[in-house]
Formats: C-alpha cells, structure tokens, sequence
C-alpha cells in the first residue's frame, strides 16, 4: 500500500468531494449539520489523534539522537543562525509578495460587508498574543506538560539541552541515546501503520467541508481564491528556485519525495498531520535526522511561509473591502508587524485569526471584517497549510546541502518491517504449558 499511498489520498480527495457536493445538493443543511458531518469530521479527528499521538515521542527522540550523535555543539549553533536567517528572509518574501499581488490584483473591492453585530458574533473573542507571553511559552516549566500537550517549541528546547547534555556525558549517556534511537524507529514504524488509514481521513475531511459549504460558495469568492492560490504558487516558485539554487537537480526529487505529506497537509489542513510522513521521506531523500529533528519543530514555530502571506493578503484585503485606502508607509508598518508578530503562532488555536484581527486593530482597521473570509477560510488554510509544509522542506534540504551533510537518496518508497505472523509456536512461544491443553487432557 505504501507505493500507491499517493493514488489513494488522491482518490480519497476526489471522493470526499464528490460525495460532499452530492449531500449538500440532495440533504438539508441542518441533517447535514446534526446527522452527517459529524461522522464524516470523525473519520478525519481519528487521523489527527494518532497523529498527535506521534508527534510528542518522535520530537523528541529525534532531535535527542540528531543532537547526541552530531557531537558538536558549535555545529548546532552555526545550523540554528543559517536555519533562522533562511526562515527571516522566506518570512519577508511571504508577507511582502502577499502585500504587492493584493494591492495588483484588489480582490476586496466589491466584497460583501457583513452586518456588524452578526460578524463580531462569527469572529467571536480572540485573545491578545502578546510578545512577552510568547517568549514566555517557548521554555518549559514542565518537560512532561510539554509532551502531554505536543508543545513542538518547549518539545524542542527541551530535547536541545537533553541532547547537548547526552553529548557531553559521552558513554554514560550511550544507553539512554540508544533508547532514544530505538524510541524514533518504532514511531517511524507506527508512522507507516497510521499512514493506511490516511486515504479515509481525507476523504472524511473534504467530504465534511464540502457538505456543510458546498462547491457553490467556491463561485461566490472565486476572484479571492483564484488570486490568493496563483500568490501561492507564485511563493512556491520562488522558494523552489531558491532551493534549486543550492540543491540544483535534486529538488526535483525533493518535490517527489514530499508529494505525499504535501497532500495530507492540503486535504487535511493541518501542518501537524503531515510532520511524522515529512520526517520519513526526508530521510529518504538525504536529509539526516540531525538536521531534519533540529529544523523541523523549529520550522514549524518560525516558518509558515503560507500562513504569512496569507495574513498579509487578508489584512490588505479587509481594508479595501471597506474603501481605507493604506499607504505605502502603512502597509510598510503593516509588513514588519506581521514579520514580528506570526512567529510562534503555531502553538497558539485560531493562529493566522489571533495576528489578523490584532494588526487589524492596532491600524484601525474594523476587526470585524475578519467574518468575510471566516466562509471560505477552510479552503484558503488547505493552500496555506500545504506551503507551509513546501517552506519547510526546501529550508531543512538547503540547510542540510549548506553544512555539506545531504547525504545519498533511498528508494522513495521503502517496505515497513513486518511484526511476525503466524509461527509454529502459534503465539504460545515461552510459555511452560500444561499438557493438559492438548491430546486426551484437553
């Protein structure tokens, strides 16, 4: 199954949507609401709780094992101001070609402005994200807090000072690193197990949005969704390029090993989905897990190339929906509060909505205007969600080429162990068993 995963998710898409259309023409929206959905959303959930389920573990175990086996701090560093230049000068392409395509193209002229009262309703109490509650949350107050709530950036600092301290005790430390490596291959092998039942939570996913929404809204913002999606292949074309200048022909494999995580993340919308496959299939195309353990998590937190240039297109977007004309120096001022401002928010619910109605505020820009989007923001988060995955694999591949380690490929595809099946002892291997189990005695 594993060499026809891709043609399965890709099935599952299809059918999801088809089926969803055909339950959204035929049955009434409030069967829909109360009798349907939540089945279909619970094939979906299903997924994304084993997912989560992965994550914590395979964090930390990864970046522990990276870090023990690197056995130079002095490296880690030099990975982790590369790592943070990168991810600085993809944030300021991401919001600024956001800010120059929304001002060419001008989708918010003519978007319908929702009633007030109804719109605050919709939008509902965002909490303020403020910079030193952030800062505050990324060290952890409790290492197992940080694991029972999948907290990637206090997982991350966590496995860091493990890892730098595993390095420096040398052999006394060799058990636990060792544990640690054995800890990482069997959620990679859990990974390949709940990867099967990844075709059904996509089908359930897009099927639960598309009966509830209907294709037919698709119609009703299809000037946003159209400019919005060309922006991001746009985005995906300049940070291939990027990647091809350090990787030359190996990004087209790169783009061919991720096709499969890529997809999860897009059916999905959920980055966090799609983490345990994009861990394999760079291992698979060269990328050592001392790179990649490192990376990823801190990609995740500071990275999001999608949901950045999202939050600039939809703030600028907002304002011409209700005629405030920004000037340059504003949407300048816009730029560097949005650079600021969306690290870290991947830890944060409702994120790209928390810093969206926060800039919005503190420009005097109506908050409320957020509720024009809230229709069709489950298929703007697929496209946004899905280069947020692109962003961070061209990052971990060019960083890994940049320190000299991008090792050989592996077959994309590689056959999981399997757990052994039937024996001749029949499952009773190890047992004193009485003889009165067989023969005459039973």
């Amino acid at each position: 199954m594993d060499r026809k995963l891709t043609l399965y998710i890709l099935a599952g898409m299809v059918l999801g949507v088809v089926v969803g259309q055909v339950l959204n023409t035929l049955v009434a929206p409030e069967v829909i609401k109360s009798d349907i959905a939540p089945w279909f959303k619970l094939l979906s959930d299903i997924f994304l709780n084993l997912i989560k389920m992965l994550v914590a573990p395979l964090v930390l175990s990864t970046i522990v094992v990276g870090i023990a086996h690197m056995g130079d701090s002095a490296a880690l560093g030099r990975i982790g101001v590369r790592a943070l230049a990168w991810f600085i000068t993809a944030s300021l392409v991401s919001i600024g070609l956001g800010l120059v395509l929304v001002n060419f193209f001008q989708p918010g002229i003519g978007a319908p402005i929702p009633d007030v009262a109804a719109a605050t309703a919709a939008v509902g109490e965002v909490k303020e994200l403020k910079a030193t509650d952030f800062i505050l949350s990324i060290f952890p107050k409790n290492a197992v807090e940080a694991l029972a709530t999948n907290n990637i950036l206090q997982i991350l600092v966590f496995s860091i000072f493990a890892g730098v301290a595993l390095s420096a005790i040398g052999e006394r430390g060799a058990p636990l690193v060792k544990g640690a490596d054995a800890l990482a291959e069997m959620m990679l092998q859990v990974t390949g197990y709940v990867m099967r039942y990844a075709p059904v939570a996509v089908f359930g996913a897009l099927a639960n949005v598309v009966a509830a929404s209907g294709l037919s809204i698709l119609g009703t913002y299809l000037q946003l969704l159209t400019e919005f999606y060309f922006s991001l292949v746009l985005l995906w074309v300049i940070l291939l390029s990027a990647g091809a200048v350090f990787l030359g022909r190996r990004i087209w494999q790169l783009i061919r090993y991720i096709r499969q995580p890529l997809m999860i993340a897009f059916s999905t919308a959920s980055s966090e989905a799609a983490l345990p496959k994009l861990f394999e299939q760079l291992d698979r195309f060269g990328v050592p897990r001392r790179i990649s353990g490192f990376m990823l998590p801190l990609g995740y937190s500071f990275n999001l190339d999608g949901s950045m240039m999202y939050m600039s297109f939809a703030t600028i977007f907002i304002a011409q929906a209700y005629g405030i004309d920004l000037s340059i120096g504003t949407q300048i001022m816009i730029l560097l509060t949005l650079m600021i401002s969306s690290k870290g928010i991947a830890a944060v619910p409702r994120a790209s909505l928390v810093v969206i109605t926060g800039t919005l505020a503190m420009f005097g820009l109506p908050v409320e205007g957020v509720a024009i989007i809230l229709a069709i923001d489950q298929f703007l988060d697929m496209g946004r969600t899905a280069t947020n995955v692109v962003g961070n694999a061209v990052a971990t591949a060019v960083i890994t080429k940049w320190e000299g380690m991008l090792e050989v490929e592996e077959p994309e595809f590689v056959p999981h162990p399997e757990a052994p099946g039937p024996t001749a002892a029949g499952g009773r291997a190890g047992l004193e068993l009485d003889a009165g189990n067989f023969g005459e005695g039973r």
